[in-house]
């Protein structure tokens, strides 16, 4: 549905992004990770057409957005940076101009929209007296007219509360469902990212150093969290399985040692096992790897 070739970006001689790629299957739920300054939102600029590339391309269902930047925008909806309206307006107000400005207001579909964010009963208020949230779901309103194929967003949920943030995950997990949509979004609310995307990319100052799926994030070798007593035996124990101690409170085993056996050994040798259990690794060790250095650009 997306694919952005080989993006390099410079502003004032400096890089703002190194021959960044991805693709984003049909339906698929994107993220990109980074700190800021690392190149999230100037790759979503580049694929709306607002940023010129020194080089590279995207496109968007075949069509390239720097060739044909209409067409190719004809399936894109899209909240970038902070949304603005016309605060003097009513939101049902904004929602018109906005849409006249794509080619006309379709009054049923805004309807439809306007309600399954659940902004029904305050559309016709002036939008200077809304929430930020509900500033949020309006540009959600807005991005979802006319109803797109592509849904890109930049930092959604920034500046929502706890119920907010779970409010807009459940959406746009439901749009996936219902409707096929695909979304690329960036975030730094790691936690949020890996309950809502297939697959993330992170980039580091301007070069994409990760890429994959969310699911599948495992350490390389099994790492487990352990609690129990004489320390100094259990190490011995550990090295003869040729395991590690990763930290004391954590080791890493080899993938082909069944833990029954490494749990067995070690209370044959006296020691009482209070804990055993499997680490997941999540995005979050994944980002600080990189973050830390430790982490190789892919």
């Amino acid at each position: 549905m997306l694919e952005a070739k080989r993006l390099c970006k410079t502003f004032n001689g400096k890089s703002a992004l190194e021959n960044v790629g991805f693709q984003l299957e049909r339906g698929e739920i994107y993220g990109l990770l980074g700190h800021n300054g690392a190149g999230k939102s100037t790759s979503l600029g580049i694929i709306l057409g607002m940023v010129a590339p020194d080089s590279g391309e995207v496109f968007i269902d075949g069509i390239s957005v720097q060739k044909q930047r209409g067409k190719a925008l004809r399936k894109v909806g899209a909240i970038f940076e902070a949304p603005a309206f016309y605060d003097y307006m009513s939101g049902w107000e904004n929602l018109k101009v906005l849409m006249s400005y794509s080619g006309g207001f379709d009054e049923k579909a805004a309807r439809n929209v306007v309600e399954r964010v659940g902004l029904e009963k305050r559309i016709n208020s002036k939008v200077r007296t809304y929430s930020h949230g509900m500033r949020q779901r309006l540009a959600l309103a807005q991005s979802l007219l006319p109803e797109p194929e592509l849904l890109l967003l930049d930092e959604p949920t920034d500046g929502l509360d706890p119920e907010g943030i779970k409010w807009f995950r459940d959406f746009i997990l439901q749009l996936r469902e219902e409707k096929g949509m695909t979304v690329l979004f960036n975030s730094h609310l790691l936690s949020e990212v890996e309950l809502m995307c297939d697959r993330v990319a992170i980039l580091r100052e301007g070069k994409r150093v990760f890429e994959g799926s969310v699911k599948n994030l495992a350490y390389e070798t099994p790492v487990y969290q352990i609690d129990f007593d004489k320390l100094d035996v259990a190490e011995i124990v550990i090295k003869k399985l040729n395991g590690e101690f990763l930290e004391p409170n954590r080791i890493s085993l080899p993938a082909s040692l069944d833990p029954s056996t490494a749990v067995a050994e070690l209370v044959n040798a006296g020691i009482a096992v209070r804990e055993f259990a499997p680490v997941r690794r999540s995005l979050e060790d994944v980002y600080m790897e990189i973050l830390n250095g430790q982490g190789s650009p892919n």
